[in-house]
C-alpha cells in the first residue's frame, strides 16, 4: 500500500517549470522597422555630403583657374616693374651724364651752353624717368649717390606684382583647403556607403540578436560619419536659401 501511494505521489508531483528564454532586445517588427527609418536618414545624408562634397570640388576648381590668371597678371607686372627699373637706371645714367656737361660748362663760364644743358635736362627727365625715380630723387640725402639708395625705392617698382601674387598664393590656398574639405566629404560618403551595405544585410541574418548586432554597428558608423561631417566648413559663400530664389 505505500508502494502505490509513493507511486501516485511521484506522478501526482508537477514538473519543474522550465527556464524561461531571453526575450530579444528588439522585435522583428522593430528591427524592420529601425533599419527602414535609419536607410532612409543615410540615404539623405548621402546626398547632402555628395551635393556639399560636389560645391567644394567647383570651388576648387574656380580658385585655382583664379590663382593662375591672377600668378599670370602678377609675373607680367612683375616683368612690366623690372623694365621700368632698368629704364629708370639708364635715365638715371644719362641723366648724370647731362649734370656733368653742365657742371663742366659752368667751370668754363659758358652759362648759355650750362642752361641749354639745363634745358635738355629738364626734357630728357619728363620724356623718360618715372615717378618713382622723381620720388626717390627727392628724398635722396648728402650722403646718397644715386636715388636708388633711398630705403623702399626698389621696392616701389613690384608694388603691383607682389599685390597680385599674394592674391594668388591667398587664392590657392583656399582652393588647397577647398580640396581637403572635398575628400573629407568623400570619405563620409565612403562610410554612408558601408552603412548603407550593413542596413541592407540585416534581413540577411534570421536571428533577432544578430541583426540587432549588425544595426547597432551601423548605427555607430551612421553617428560617427555624421559628426565627423558637422566639423567640415561648408563651401565658402553657401548659402542654401539662394538656391531656391530667383536670381
Amino acid at each position: 500500500m505505500s508502494e502505490e501511494t509513493t507511486e501516485i505521489r511521484e506522478e501526482t508531483v508537477d514538473p519543474k517549470p522550465e527556464s524561461k528564454k531571453k526575450k530579444p532586445l528588439f522585435s522583428e517588427n522593430t528591427v524592420e522597422v529601425l533599419v527602414a527609418v535609419f536607410l532612409g536618414i543615410t540615404a539623405l545624408l548621402t546626398a547632402w555630403a555628395t551635393w556639399i562634397g560636389s560645391l567644394h570640388g567647383g570651388n576648387q576648381a574656380t580658385n585655382y583657374t583664379k590663382s593662375n590668371n591672377l600668378a599670370s597678371e602678377g609675373n607680367s607686372e612683375y616683368n612690366a616693374g623690372m623694365q621700368l627699373y632698368l629704364s629708370d637706371l639708364m635715365a638715371w645714367n644719362t641723366m648724370m651724364d647731362y649734370a656733368f656737361d653742365k657742371v663742366i660748362a659752368q667751370s668754363e663760364g659758358d652759362e648759355t651752353k650750362a642752361e641749354l644743358i639745363q634745358e635738355k635736362l629738364n626734357n630728357y627727365i619728363e620724356q623718360n624717368a618715372s615717378q618713382i625715380l622723381m620720388d626717390a630723387y627727392d628724398k635722396m640725402t648728402d650722403e646718397m649717390n644715386s636715388p636708388f639708395e633711398v630705403e623702399g625705392m626698389l621696392d616701389e617698382y613690384f608694388v603691383t606684382a607682389n599685390e597680385l601674387l599674394a592674391e594668388s598664393r591667398a587664392v590657392l590656398e583656399e582652393g588647397q583647403r577647398d580640396n581637403a574639405h572635398g575628400d573629407a566629404y568623400n570619405l563620409v560618403n565612403v562610410i554612408y556607403s558601408v552603412v548603407l551595405f550593413m542596413l541592407g544585410i540585416v534581413g540577411v541574418f534570421k536571428r533577432i540578436p544578430n541583426r540587432t548586432v549588425v544595426l547597432f554597428i551601423a548605427v555607430i558608423g551612421l553617428t560617427l560619419a555624421t559628426i565627423y561631417m558637422l566639423t567640415i566648413p561648408m563651401p565658402t559663400g553657401f548659402d542654401f536659401s539662394s538656391f531656391f530664389t530667383a536670381k
